[in-house]
């Protein structure tokens, strides 16, 4: 906790007035990340973009908030050592948020967009990736965090679309993409809140 106040220009005692613990502190961030990250989601699956784009919309956002941002990132990790009544909150969040990307993976294999597949089983693919970023990313490495939310997009998608379709946005989608960045990076300087 004196490491965490000293990071964040505050006296231990004032860090006191907003988390109890080490447990609070992850829990907040894991809580804030994945309220990011169901937000990006359902404004993504109403969009009016092929399914590959909310996908990639999708996927990019994810990485950004786990390697990007300091509240999704390896805290999503630590879950299992936060009290289980928190675990419970965080996990009705995370099983919202794949559930809403099995539905999004679904809707593109319904449209032919995608070939048939189980889409849980797809979301769970796509999520472990995702997710793993954590353990190997370096922030000082020779890949941003852009060049890896791109790559990954591509090689995910990929293995989902039907042989020819382009894997890359359209431009409907690319701009819709940037926007969602955008705002993210947005929600973060006015102090908005992984997995």
């Amino acid at each position: 906790m004196r490491e965490i106040a000293a990071a964040a220009d505050l006296s231990p005692a004032n860090l006191y007035n907003y988390f109890r613990g080490k447990n609070e502190i992850l829990y907040f961030c894991q809580d804030s990340a994945l309220d990011r990250l169901i937000a990006n989601l359902e404004r993504t699956r109403h969009g009016k973009m092929r399914a590959t784009d909310k996908l990639r919309a999708s996927i990019i956002f994810h990485l950004y908030c786990v390697l990007d941002e300091v509240e999704g990132s390896t805290a999503h990790l630590l879950t299992n050592s936060i009290p289980r009544t928190l675990q419970r909150r965080l996990l009705a969040k995370r099983d919202r948020y794949e559930q809403g990307l099995r539905q999004m993976i679904a809707a593109g294999i319904r449209s032919g967009e995608f070939v048939a597949a189980d889409a849980a089983l797809a979301a769970r693919v796509i999520l472990g990736a995702l997710n793993s970023t954590v353990l190997w990313f370096n922030p000082q490495g020779p890949l941003s965090a852009g060049s890896v939310a791109e790559n990954f997009a591509d090689y995910l998608i990929r293995g989902l679309s039907r042989g020819g379709r382009s894997v890359r946005p359209s431009r409907s989608g690319r701009a819709m993409q940037q926007q969602r960045i955008s705002s993210g990076a947005k929600a973060e300087t006015k102090g908005g809140s992984s997995w």
